[in-house]
């Protein structure tokens, strides 16, 4: 996908171009910047002694050395000082220019560290949020794929209200299920949850063939229509691809394709495979569910697109929840939930 949050040591990152977030003499002080200096070696310092000095919100780029990146791509951030000196200028810049030089250096993958949390002191519950939405504008006119490095959770804050809300719907779902699932006592309360007590309502059981004659007449003449269909015929029968749907529903929505892959956080590579095999190409669930949201689709016809693909929503795994908690709340900002996704440690949405 073309912006991927990944809970990694940006050191370590197989990518074209790493970002190192320094101080304007490019000291390799501390953080990350300390980090990236120790793991390039000497020749890293000797580099940076020859650009100096860094002005904040400017980007300077040396070589990555002994780094896995072949570029090392340095930002001076702003210390955060109250919000009242330009400081979220100065952090936007931070990011533009540097996704400017990996862009101008041919790159096609860049790593970037959390500019500014940490012993900057930006806002935590501002400072993910806000590279997202920075490096999407941005990819919106560029094919680059960007990583955001979030090194630990004390780095950022996700939203209070939007996590309480979540951790308080897969609450009341656990707990619902537990209903379902217990030995159908009268009243039961689950340990936790607070929960509260509500009678199950036991639902008979079809015990013979004459509990539900038209039932089985019914099924009975199906499978003797489908038995006198040849192989050819049923086929022609068929509903449409996933791919079909899509493109339907693209032109139904008046997007353009790249609008539409774009919102979805997922490759021209991807796309461009999506539209060369209509018929057979078969997406992961997460790549399916993306362009459901970039398409501002509500749960039923997210159920109807991912189904043309052999998948569905359940009501049974964390990641399924999320999704049409955001669908029912008409929450279509992909980035927002994908953040979610992170922080509740679920698979992003996009394509791989």
């Amino acid at each position: 996908m073309p912006l991927q949050i990944v809970r990694r040591d940006i050191t370590e990152m197989n990518v074209d171009a790493i970002v190192n977030t320094t101080n304007e003499e490019m000291t390799g002080y501390s953080g990350v910047d300390l980090a990236v200096h120790q793991a390039a070696g000497k020749e890293l310092d000797a580099a940076c002694a020859k650009l100096v000095p860094l002005g904040l919100g400017t980007a300077k780029i040396t070589d990555g050395y002994r780094l896995n990146a072949k570029y090392i791509i340095h930002t001076a951030g702003p210390v955060w000082e109250g919000g009242l000196r330009g400081e979220g200028i100065i952090l936007k810049s931070c990011y533009v220019e540097s996704l400017k030089l990996a862009v101008e250096h041919n790159c096609n993958s860049v790593a970037f560290p959390l500019i500014s949390s940490g012993a900057y002191g930006y806002p935590k519950d501002q400072v993910l949020s806000y590279a997202v939405q920075i490096i999407s504008e941005f990819l919106f006119d560029h094919e680059l794929t960007v990583y955001l490095c979030v090194y630990d959770r004390t780095s950022y804050e996700f939203s209070r209200q939007m996590s309480d809300e979540i951790r308080k719907m897969l609450c009341d779902d656990s707990a619902k299920e537990r209903f379902v699932l217990c030995d159908r006592r009268e009243n039961y309360v689950p340990a936790d949850c607070n929960a509260q007590a509500m009678p199950i309502a036991s639902t008979p059981m079809l015990l013979n063939e004459e509990a539900a004659p038209v039932s089985r007449r019914r099924t009975a003449k199906k499978k003797s229509s489908a038995k006198e269909q040849s192989l050819h015929e049923y086929m022609k029968y068929m509903d449409k691809s996933f791919a079909q749907k899509l493109f339907d529903l693209i032109d139904e929505r008046g997007m353009t394709d790249v609008e539409c892959y774009k919102k979805a956080n997922v490759d021209k590579k991807t796309f461009s495979k999506i539209k060369c095999n209509p018929e057979t190409y078969r997406p992961s669930k997460q790549t399916a569910v993306a362009f459901a949201i970039a398409l501002q689709l509500n749960l039923e016809e997210t159920q109807d697109l991912l189904a043309a693909a052999g998948l569905t929503l359940s009501r049974s795994f964390t990641f399924d929840k999320i999704i049409r908690y955001f669908i029912q709340k008409e929450i279509y900002d992909i980035f927002v939930i994908n953040e979610a996704l992170f922080e509740f440690d679920q698979v992003l949405l996009g394509s791989f």
